[in-house]
């Protein structure tokens, strides 16, 4: 029995329910835009796109500001919603870095001080993470160099991450007057070991590309510096495998005159993507051959485990954290806001305990005692 008696409506809706009003093309924003899908013989094909979101905020290693957070829940948003989008690619401008977190100048000029305005900051960033997971298109991390703090932990919430060998990662919560508790303690022990995991959420260390793909946290370090007409790998990092202390270590940074001979070979020789943005296209088309009903309930299958989590910790984490702006965190962000005035980066951690072991109240005068004078 035919059924073309029905009633059907046939007009297309649109569900998109954020959109270009919070992209730009000038810095700092969040550019997003919608690239062919090609084939791997270079073919475009027609009716298919990649979105691509990318951090525009190259003078401050693309840090977020808060007009370019809800740039990106739009573009995560647009992405997922838009049926002729395949996957999404969430990268940053230039050959630097993909993201080093939150805006650290926003953070001390504004938000210190302010908790109540930093809470809803803090709403708009779980926003961005959960924009990230809840997208129901495939995402790709296309790190184009430091994934650092906040940085590091939206990557986290992204399905896969190719990485340029030069990048490095890392937190900086501890040593900048904030917890990572943006996904990093979240997202961390589901990549790493739970010690990996600790030490690398609470000591500030960088670690390399190598490293972390050793250790798990990422799919791939792919060369991007080129001597002639050829790729090289990242100099300044031991990607050779030695014994040390009885322990095998893999991609350690160099140290000494050795470190200096490859940061100066760096700054030389010239980067290109070439080969990270094959493995991306790989990757897309691979995914664009799968049933995409399928491969997203996989996906979603697969980040269930993250988002609990996630889930289980981002309110009373909010919370917290919009509580520090006028403890910790004031200070921690002034002193990174104002290190080329104090000639330090950090407050003085030391002075500062001792002020807390003396149980002092926490005063302007105990604040700016641990902040320092400026140079003269």
């Amino acid at each position: 029995m035919s059924l073309e008696w029905l009633p059907r409506d046939n007009n297309c809706r649109d569900h998109i329910l954020l959109g270009s009003e919070h992209w730009g093309t000038d810095a700092p924003c969040t550019v997003y835009e919608k690239k062919p899908l090609v084939s791997p013989d270079g073919k475009q094909i027609d009716g298919l796109y990649v979105a691509w979101i990318r951090l525009n905020n190259p003078k401050q290693y693309n840090s977020y500001t808060t007009e370019m957070v809800k740039g990106v829940i739009a573009g995560f948003f647009a992405a997922s919603q838009d049926r002729s989008v395949v996957a999404a690619v969430f990268t940053g401008t230039g050959d630097t870095a993909f993201c080093s977190g939150g805006n650290t100048r926003e953070y001390a000029e504004y938000y210190s001080m302010r908790p109540n305005e930093y809470g809803e900051y803090m709403d708009l960033f779980n926003g961005m993470v959960d924009a990230i997971l809840n997208c129901k298109k495939p995402v790709i991390c296309r790190v184009n160099g430091l994934r650092v703090a906040g940085g590091q932990e939206i990557g986290m919430a992204c399905d896969l991450a190719i990485s340029s060998d030069l990048a490095v990662y890392g937190q900086a919560g501890p040593r900048h007057g904030s917890s990572p508790d943006g996904g990093a303690t979240d997202f961390l022990p589901w990549y790493l070991s739970m010690e990996d995991a600790m030490w690398n959420c609470v000591s500030c260390e960088m670690w390399s590309a190598y490293k972390m793909k050793a250790k798990n946290l990422i799919s791939k370090a792919i060369p991007v510096l080129k001597q002639g007409d050829k790729f090289i790998r990242n100099p300044l990092v031991i990607t050779d495998s030695y014994v040390q202390d009885g322990e095998i270590v893999y991609g350690e940074f160099k140290t000494g005159a050795a470190a200096e001979e490859a940061k100066k070979m760096m700054k030389e020789l010239p980067r290109d993507f070439e080969l990270v943005d094959k493995e991306v296209n790989r990757i897309v088309w691979t995914f664009a051959n799968l049933f995409p009903g399928c491969l997203i309930k996989a996906i979603d299958g697969i980040r269930a485990k993250k988002k609990f989590f996630w889930d289980q910790t981002k309110l009373c984490n909010r919370h917290w954290l919009m509580t520090n702006m006028s403890y910790e965190a004031y200070l921690g962000f002034n002193a990174f806001n104002a290190k080329k005035i104090s000639g330090r980066d950090t407050i003085d951690f030391i002075k500062w305990r001792q002020r807390i072991a003396e149980a002092a109240s926490m005063t302007p005068e105990v604040f700016s005692e641990v902040l320092g004078e400026p140079q003269k």
